[in-house]
């Protein structure tokens, strides 16, 4: 099992299908929903029917897959999320070897470096403790400059814009990747 080490201000725990909470929870703020769905807020149907069993089909607490809750030490703040699985999962060229790694954090969390030092002890951990992990990726939507400053700030360097194909829908991405 991948065990990720607090970084200097946070505290990181594999989620599991009983966090459903806590995902509704962060999914409610229009804020933070603007760059996944235009600002809709997630409904419980769709975190039990949707989210959760996409997150049991990609969790593998041996590879360190799933999504790491990020609290902050301090306090015991319930921050955000970081996601890892691999890049193009949900594709029928799943890449094993391409991590992707994705972030939602509260809105009160925005702009004080959490996702940029959770995204990087996550992705230092499992570089550490996967060495067949040889890329690290990222995508969001062109207007998502906070989250592509974060990418610029993990080291990951601009691959390409696209469309995104997913289940859920398909949407013009940018896509950073980082060499290990």
């Amino acid at each position: 099992m991948v065990n990720l080490t607090n970084s200097a201000r946070l505290r990181f725990r594999l989620m599991d299908l009983s966090d459903a909470e806590l995902l509704y929870e962060l999914d409610q703020d229009p804020k933070v929903m603007r760059y996944i769905n235009g600002g809709t807020p997630t409904s419980r149907a769709s975190i039990n029917e949707v989210f959760l069993p996409r997150l049991r089909a990609y969790l593998n607490p041996a590879k360190g897959w799933g999504i790491w809750q990020v609290n902050r030490i301090a306090d015991d703040a319930y921050l955000g999320w970081i996601l890892v699985r691999p890049f193009d999962f949900f594709s029928d060229t799943p890449k094993w070897h391409d991590i992707e790694l994705g972030w939602r954090f509260k809105h009160s969390a925005w702009g004080q470096g959490y996702a940029t030092e959770a995204a990087h002890a996550v992705l230092h951990g499992l570089a550490e403790q996967q060495p067949e992990v040889r890329y690290f990726s990222a995508i969001a939507m062109a207007e998502n400059l906070g989250s592509i400053a974060v990418m610029k700030r993990l080291g990951m360097r601009f691959q390409r814009q696209y469309v995104h194909h997913d289940p859920l829908g398909d949407w013009p991405v940018v896509h950073y990747q980082l060499a290990v």
